[in-house]
C-alpha cells in the first residue's frame, strides 16, 4: 500500500528528515583525535535540555530500562531503601528492577489514573527519622496512563521534611516534550530515552546526574560494569568514551538538538499542550474518558482512552493497524483491552493529530462504538482554529 504507516504510538516517535539525514553518513572513528570537537558540546548542549547546569550528562548505548539501571546502581548500596508510588506499568518496572538490584523497596501503590501521591510521600518521609530512605524514585511521565506527576511538589515534600534522599526521575516520556526542570526542582537523577522526545530510534539512554548524586557514587556498592559512572566521567571529559559509543544515534542527536532549541524548548512545551488538549477535545467530542482521573493528571505527551464496556481495546488496535495502516498503543497490564493509547509527542503537528483521531474515528465505528463520525476530529480542528498562531494576511483589492 501507498503513503506512510501512521505511528502514533508513546515512542519510537516519528523521526524527522534532518535527523534521519544526519545519521545517514559514514561510520567514524570515535578515537579520532578531532572527535571531542563533536562530543563535548554535545555534552554542554544536552544540559540544556535537562535545564541543568550543575549537572553532569551521560549517554549510555541502551533502552531507557538501562537509565533506570546506572541510576540505581551508580548511587546506591545493598539493602538501601528507596520510596517509589506505582500507578503504572512503567512505573512498576523501575520497581522490579530495585527489588531485583536487592534493594528495599518501599512500594506506595496507587491507583491507575492518578499520579505521585505527595501526601502519602510526605507522611512516610516525616516519620523516616533516621533517614533510611536514600532515594525517593517518581516516573514524571506514565504513558501507561497518560499521567504526568508533580515533579516540583516531591522536591517541596522532601524540603519540608528536611529529609536527605535523593530525587530520582524518570523523565523518558517527558523530558523534551514536557517542561522539566532539573537544577530547579533539586532532581538529582533523570533518565531520559532517545526515541520519545528526541526523535531518534531506540538506543540512547540519556542520563543527567546532580553533584549530589556524583558524591553518592563514591561510596554506592552495587555492582556494575557497563553504566559506571565512573568510567565515563574518567574519559568522557576528554570527549571520549570507555567504549565503542553509538556514534550514528549521536549525530542524530546533534541535529534533534538543534531542532529543539530552533523552536525554543518554552515553544515546545507549549505545542505539545496545545496538541495533547486537541486530542482530549477530541475523545471529549466521542463521549470517551480518559485514564487519567483529574485534568491535573492529563499528560501532553500520551493519552490514554478508556474503551467502552462490552468492547475489546485490543480489536481497535488491530483493526486500526490492518486495515488503516496507522499504529495506536495498546493498553498494558491492568488496563490491557480497556484501554488504547495515542502519543502525541516529538516530530507532530496539528495534521498529525487530525490524522489520528480521525483513523481512530473509523476504528471505533468499525469495532461498534457509537460515536458520531467526525465529531472528534472537528472538536480537534475547532481548538486549533481558535489557538493558532495569528498571521497577517494581505488585503484584497
Amino acid at each position: 500500500m501507498s503513503g506512510f504507516q501512521g505511528l502514533f504510538i508513546p515512542g519510537p516517535t516519528n523521526m524527522p528528515f534532518a535527523v534521519r539525514q544526519a545519521m545517514d553518513i559514514p561510520l567514524e572513528d570515535q578515537r579520532a583525535p578531532d572527535f571531542p570537537q563533536f562530543s563535548l558540546p554535545l555534552f554542554q548542549d544536552l544540559k540544556k535540555a535537562f535545564k541543568t547546569e550543575k549537572g553532569q550528562v551521560f549517554i549510555f548505548p541502551s533502552s531507557g530500562t538501562g537509565g533506570w539501571e546506572a541510576a540505581i546502581t551508580n548511587t546506591l548500596s545493598p539493602n538501601d531503601k528507596v520510596l517509589i508510588a506505582v500507578f503504572g506499568q512503567f512505573s512498576h518496572l523501575w520497581a522490579d528492577l530495585c527489588q531485583r538490584k536487592g534493594l528495599n523497596v518501599d512500594i506506595m501503590q496507587v491507583e491507575w489514573g492518578e499520579g505521585f501521591p505527595l501526601e502519602l510521600a510526605a507522611q512516610k518521609l516525616e516519620a523516616d527519622k533516621k533517614h533510611e530512605i536514600k532515594a525517593v524514585l517518581v516516573c514524571h511521565n506514565e504513558t501507561t496512563t497518560g499521567v504526568t506527576s508533580d515533579v516540583a511538589g516531591v522536591r517541596k515534600v522532601l524540603n519540608a521534611a528536611n529529609h536527605p534522599a535523593m530525587l530520582m526521575v524518570d523523565g523518558i516520556s517527558s523530558i523534551a516534550s514536557i517542561d522539566f526542570r532539573m537544577d530547579e526542582w533539586g532532581v538529582d537523577v533523570a533518565v531520559a530515552g532517545s526515541q520519545k522526545g528526541f526523535m531518534l530510534p531506540t538506543g540512547l539512554a540519556i542520563v543527567a546526574v546532580s553533584q549530589k548524586a556524583l558524591e553518592a557514587h563514591k561510596t554506592a556498592k552495587l555492582p556494575r560494569c557497563f553504566f559506571d559512572f565512573a568510567d565515563m566521567i574518567r574519559t568522557n571529559k576528554d570527549g571520549f568514551f570507555p567504549y565503542t559509543p553509538a556514534t550514528t544515534l549521536m549525530r542524530g542527536l546533534r541535529a534533534s538538538l538543534d531542532m529543539l532549541f530552533a523552536e525554543g524548548l518554552e515553544n515546545v512545551f507549549a505545542r505539545h499542550n496545545r496538541l495533547a488538549e486537541g486530542v482530549r477535545k477530541g475523545v471529549a467530542a466521542w463521549g470517551l474518558s480518559l485514564c487519567a482521573k483529574e485534568p491535573k493528571w492529563h499528560s501532553d505527551t500520551v493519552s490514554a482512552i478508556l474503551i467502552p464496556k462490552g468492547f475489546n481495546s485490543d480489536d481497535l488496535v488491530k483493526i486500526a493497524y490492518y486495515r488503516y495502516k496507522m499504529s495506536l498503543g495498546v493498553g498494558l497490564n491492568k488496563i490491557a483491552g480497556r484501554a488504547f493509547r495515542i502519543g502525541h509527542l516529538g516530530s507532530f503537528n496539528e495534521i498529525m493529530a487530525l490524522q489520528a483521531l480521525a483513523g481512530v474515528e473509523m476504528a471505533l465505528m468499525d469495532v461498534g462504538v457509537p460515536i458520531e463520525a467526525g465529531s472528534g476530529v472537528a472538536a480537534a480542528q475547532q481548538h486549533f482554529r481558535k489557538s493558532a498562531p495569528q498571521i497577517q494576511l494581505a488585503k484584497v483589492a
